[in-house]
């Protein structure tokens, strides 16, 4: 429970994330339909060594233990993904009962074991029958959203308090319609800009349908960052770092969420490639969410580059310390992107929605080993902890991932977790930075002093 010295620390949630394709497995079963990551990642040469999450963690078996263990670390929230071909195997129409009762034992687990749930609708698993219908390239796709959100809102909103509609819709749209690295695989800059637009409508249309189910739940969004710095203090890569900042982070849709506009950095780039009538539409965006979820994982330089579509490209830095991704580990970026959204957007309430790093990790007798992991966290949720105490209204803090888990086009030659899983045998162990994590946690603590005070 809270110290005497940290009066709003109960209020504040300490978390772990994951999504549903990355460690639920048997993405088929019970009746479930395919998604397009199933379809994907089982296309030869889209992953690596041609992983794909039909076992992922076992999570649709073994999340009784998971539960568990959550509580064990003394975590006081969960951020989970459902998967919509789960619920609606077909994207829309009939339900899936097997698929709703799994979501509901989930979460009456959760609440038997303190755990608040904040659910997410969708994490990537557009069902594979909605994108043979062009999927969020489709404007009808902000419908087929709604009407799922509305099914979950029903099932579950008696009991969740917390939506978010969308995880990191510009990596839906980037890597998974331009650069075609992820599912469903396209590269197209005209489908790319109509997926950023049809993204926003159906969140805009999923927020409506869960409070038209439950008027007092809270619906947010999360969005992925990248700390930006201009490479030098010249104007033109000044102006480079305005741009990389409003085409990857969060103005790209807080802007038109909160103003009615697309950023202005932006808006004469899109317009060549947005769909009709766009601008009717993005006046009809503006409905601030009920708190906004912010991901980081690193930051940047950037530096003006007039061959550049966009105008910008990254300096390299062979010297920062990176993690395994191959990111730079900047944790002042973690407090530089909350302060310009709060100075920006002023949202209600603020969520690291996710916030981690993958480090080789190696199971041995004595556990898991994971310093860099540990120095990670600690020196993000320092810097977190400071931009509360400067006024930005964040209310909790959620690391990725709670486990080890099939990592998009990577598979499983990437570790995020604070949890070991030993795949062969499905094993959890828990690592050094778990164990780290979950003392933190378990102080309920708001307090930034108490971060380095804790072993």
């Amino acid at each position: 429970m809270p110290g005497p010295t940290d009066p709003q620390a109960d209020a504040f949630l300490w978390g772990a994330a994951t999504a549903a394709y990355q460690i639920e497995g048997h993405p088929l079963a019970d009746g479930a339909g395919a998604c397009i990551w199933h379809e994907f990642s089982h296309t030869p040469g889209t992953t690596y060594r041609g992983h794909t999450g039909d076992l992922a963690t076992d999570h649709y078996h073994r999340w009784p233990e998971d539960v568990a263990l959550m509580r064990e670390l003394g975590l006081s929230a969960y951020r989970f993904s459902i998967r919509w071909p789960r619920l609606l195997p077909e994207g829309v129409g009939r339900s899936n009962p097997a698929g709703l009762a799994f979501y509901d034992r989930l979460v009456d687990a959760l609440l038997a074991a303190e755990i608040e749930p904040l659910v997410t609708l969708y994490h990537w698993d557009l069902p594979s029958a909605l994108q043979y219908r062009g999927g969020w390239a489709n404007r009808d796709s902000a419908g087929w959203f709604a009407e799922y959100a509305a099914l979950a809102g029903r099932l579950l909103g008696d009991r969740v308090r917390r939506w978010i509609t969308l995880n990191e819709p510009m990596v839906v749209a980037v890597d998974g319609h331009l650069r075609g690295r992820h599912a469903p695989g396209i590269r197209n800059v005209f489908v790319t800009a109509r997926v950023i637009h049809h993204q926003l409508l159906g969140h805009v249309a999923a927020y409506r349908a869960l409070k038209a189910e439950h008027g007092g739940l809270a619906v947010g969004i999360t969005l992925s960052n990248t700390a930006v710095w201009p490479a030098t203090a010249a104007a033109p890569d000044v102006e480079a770092a305005e741009m990389a900042h409003a085409w990857r982070n969060f103005p790209l849709f807080l802007e038109p969420l909160t103003f009615g506009r697309y950023p202005p950095e932006l808006t004469e780039l899109l317009t060549a490639y947005l769909p009709d009538a766009w601008e009717a539409d993005v006046e009809a965006m503006r409905l601030p969410p009920d708190f906004v979820g912010l991901n980081y994982y690193s930051g940047e330089r950037v530096r003006h580059d007039a061959r550049s579509w966009l105008g910008f490209a990254v300096v390299q830095e062979p010297e920062a310390p990176r993690t395994a991704m191959g990111w730079m580990i900047r944790p002042e970026g973690i407090h530089r992107i909350l302060t310009q959204a709060h100075a920006r957007y002023r949202p209600r309430s603020v969520f690291v929605t996710e916030n981690g790093a993958a480090f080789v990790d190696r199971q041995g007798e004595g556990g898991v080993h994971d310093p860099a992991r540990t120095a990670y966290l600690r020196a993000h949720i320092r810097e977190v902890l400071r931009a509360r105490e400067e006024g930005v209204p964040v209310d909790g803090y959620f690391v990725w991932s709670l486990l080890d888990n099939f990592e998009w086009a990577r598979g499983y030659a990437r570790r995020f977790g604070i949890v070991y899983v030993n795949y062969p045998t499905q094993e959890r162990v828990v690592k050094d930075s778990g164990l780290w994590y979950a003392s933190f946690a378990r102080k309920r603590t708001v307090a930034k002093e108490a971060v380095d005070a804790t072993a």
